[in-house]
């Protein structure tokens, strides 16, 4: 249990990966953050991405 309150702390760093309303709640808090601007291939339809999986 130490091990946890000694993890909050320290200084909070975040890589956020898709929602970018997250990222910027996160900056407006001046919180180290990066984002990354990630979105599931094919848009997330399954049968186009398993197609597109065999082009590579």
């Amino acid at each position: 249990m130490e091990k946890i309150k000694e993890l909050f702390k320290k200084e909070l760093n975040v890589v956020n990966i898709g929602l970018e309303s997250f990222y910027m709640d996160l900056k407006k808090q001046n919180k180290k953050a990066i984002h990354l601007d990630w979105k599931p291939p094919a848009g997330g339809n399954e049968k186009m991405a398993s197609l597109l999986s065999k082009l590579k």
